[in-house]
């Protein structure tokens, strides 16, 4: 096996050079002003090795990443009655699909999808206002990134609150089909702020290491999720992580990961490592075109997949 930190600076210094970069998200107004040359890679190993190269340090928005942890929050709450409200399937759709809602009669298809999570930010929230529940998400991130710095980028989630007429609609279909508890600009409140929470790739990395090592936080030895949580979370993150990009993705990568529009990636390699890469260009899918392909290649390298070398 290929020394981990060579690879990770041979991987940035050749992606940070690319041309081909895709598209930044410009439907939420913030992520179209992100510096779309940015790149980012950091992988944190079992023995809390830490090898990080190009921008592993600047803040972005994780967007969708944050599923994750608000679905490991969720899970803790009501446990497996959760699927009772969410599927978990691939859709199949884009990510923001109001179609196949209908046609489920308000039932998202996964917790990944905005509709599953707008469902999973209603268990959260579970009565309570949206600080309190927005406040326990941010102390799960500290507690599992070893990081009290990680916080909201206000000025994202005002951009989302302002343009995310999709995310309304589907907040209120879902209503009506009575698949929201609590009030809907409430739910709303959550969904939007926890997606703008901002962490850079090194403290992306450390959060995800929960799901590398068994559901255990590596450096107290704490339990965070059973181990057959994790390995459930990470089955999720690999058939519904990337949208309907997932496939593709889990063919050519082989690896856990949950992607986000602005532009980062949380990828997991069940017993080695966790991984977080960042750049902003995305496909016609919302993924990171040179995250997948540098998460592609970082496999290959290292001969890192859960389907053999």
């Amino acid at each position: 096996m290929r020394e981990l930190k060579t690879v990770i600076d041979e991987i940035a210094a050749e992606y940070r050079a690319c041309e081909e970069r895709g598209q930044v998200a410009t439907y939420i107004p913030e992520l179209a002003k992100v510096d779309i040359g940015s790149f980012g890679i950091c992988a944190v190993t079992a023995d809390g090795a830490v090898a990080s190269a190009g921008d592993a340090e600047i803040p972005f928005s994780i967007q969708s990443v944050s599923k994750v942890f608000t679905l490991t929050l969720a899970l803790g709450k009501i446990g497996d009655a959760l699927w009772r409200r969410v599927g978990r399937e691939p859709s199949g759709n884009s990510f923001n699909s109001i179609v196949q809602l209908e046609y489920e009669k308000g039932i998202p298809r996964n917790p990944f999808i905005n509709a599953g999570a707008l469902a999973v930010a209603d268990v959260v929230l579970a009565g309570h206002a949206p600080k309190v529940a927005l406040g326990e998400i941010l102390r799960f991130l500290h507690f599992v990134a070893d990081d009290d710095s990680i916080q909201i980028d206000e000025a994202v989630a005002r951009s989302e609150q302002a343009t995310g007429y999709r995310n309304v609609a589907l907040a209120n279909y879902m209503r009506a089909f009575g698949n929201l508890s609590n009030p809907v600009e409430m739910v709303l409140g959550v969904y939007f702020h926890h997606c703008a929470i901002a962490m850079n790739c090194v403290q992306l990395a450390m959060a995800g290491r929960y799901l590398a090592f068994s559901g255990r936080h590596p450096t107290t030895g704490a339990r965070v999720v059973s181990p057959e949580r994790a390995r459930r979370i990470n089955a999720l993150m690999l058939t519904c992580g990337h949208y309907d990009g997932s496939g593709d993705f889990a063919y050519r990568v082989g690896l856990p990961s949950k992607s986000g529009v602005g532009g980062g990636i949380l990828a997991i390699v069940p017993g080695k490592a966790s991984i977080a890469v960042w750049s902003p260009g995305l496909d016609g899918q919302g993924n990171s075109v040179l995250g997948s392909l540098a998460l592609e290649m970082l496999a290959k390298r290292m001969g890192w997949s859960i389907f053999g070398a």
